[in-house]
């Protein structure tokens, strides 16, 4: 299909990282800002909560006390979905209830002992440290014979059900390949095996040609809205250079990656002037002692906002029983990203004009 035929008429897009499909229907409304538009919520905190259980010094759910740390702060979520210590168990009726024990460990990273500085607003040697320690646990898990597989994953905003407003991340290291990154495997694994090359390589070299959804790009790193996007400014971060993990990173390319991610979260925040929510996640080769020469790194932002701080996209009725669908095109998301000013609307002195001219 022509472009134009993408930008007018409904269509299935496959995502080439899991082999499924999205349903894009850009006759609905070609402009993400249609219908009622709110204004942005305030989202005032102060640096320091005496009633945030991630703040330094305080006391935590479970009656620890937090070091008055003044950097990226590590510790073992007090409340654990895994934990190593577990009998290994199976259980198989008639193939048709079965269930397998599952040994794991969850940690939490604080990004900073600031209680109101997201990732948009850290400068970018800050994020740098909290790239640093995303190398530091995930060598220290990888070691663990019992880890196969290491997702460090953010939920940020209460939209997308986070507990606590103090800026941090989840690592969750477990036994088995989850099913996300498993799907992902599958497909590298068969574009390898009929290329010889990174299916993701490829892709980001026909995306840079064409120009029509990236929306940023350094030395390193480009940040593309996928072309089979389900969330409405869904975006991915890939490495130009093929590596498995964030262990592979030279010191150039971790400068490259923290700024990346600060560019694409201010983006995110200067698109309706709101701390914007998200879930977003680093995809890395599993840590089982096998060579993934096919894997690629990269990392996944799923946004929900659509048409402003408070329109949320709910995955509902045809999305649940069928498949993903979307409205307006990953090629009108790229061009709205693409165009937002590269500084905070916290820190612009102009902030009611936050379009590049």
């Amino acid at each position: 299909m022509p472009q134009p035929e993408l930008n007018n008429y409904p269509h299935r897009r496959k995502n080439i990282l899991t082999g499924e499909w999205v349903l894009v229907s850009p006759n609905r409304t070609n402009r993400p800002w249609q219908g009622e538009v709110f204004s942005p919520a305030k989202n005032e905190r102060p640096q320091y909560d005496p009633n945030c259980y991630l703040c330094p010094g305080n006391i935590r759910a479970n009656g620890e006390v937090n070091p008055n740390y003044d950097s990226t702060f590590v510790f073992t979520n007090d409340y654990s979905s895994l934990i190593e210590d577990i009998p290994a168990s199976t259980k198989n009726k008639n193939d048709l209830i079965v269930a397998k024990s599952e040994k794991g460990i969850c940690r939490v990273v604080n990004f900073s002992p600031r209680h109101d500085l997201t990732l948009a607003e850290m400068k970018e040697e800050e994020i740098e440290n909290v790239i640093t320690t995303w190398q530091n646990e995930f060598e220290s898990l990888a070691s663990n014979p019992v880890i196969n597989h290491i997702q460090i994953f953010e939920n940020k905003g209460s939209m997308m059900g986070n507990s606590n407003p103090h800026p941090h991340c989840q690592i969750w290291a477990q036994e088995s390949i989850p099913a996300e990154p498993a799907k992902e495997l599958k497909q590298f694994k068969k574009y390898y095996k009929k290329y010889k090359r990174s299916i993701l390589s490829d892709y980001l070299k026909l995306e840079t040609k064409l120009k029509e959804r990236i929306v940023y790009e350094n030395s390193s790193f480009s940040v593309v809205v996928p072309f089979w996007a389900v969330w409405p400014y869904e975006t991915l971060i890939i490495s130009k250079r093929k590596i498995a993990n964030i262990l592979q990173l030279k010191n150039n390319e971790k400068k490259d990656f923290a700024n990346a991610l600060s560019v694409t979260t201010i983006k995110y925040d200067n698109l309706f002037q709101t701390s914007f929510p998200y879930s977003s996640g680093l995809h890395q080769a599993p840590v089982d002692g096998k060579e993934y020469k096919e894997w690629h790194f990269h990392m996944h932002f799923y946004p929900p906002l659509l048409r402003s701080a408070s329109i949320k996209k709910f995955m509902v009725g045809y999305e649940m029983m069928a498949e993903p669908q979307r409205d307006i095109t990953p090629e009108l998301s790229a061009n709205i990203l693409r165009g937002l000013h590269l500084i905070h609307y916290n820190n612009d002195l102009n902030s009611k004009t936050l379009f590049n001219k």
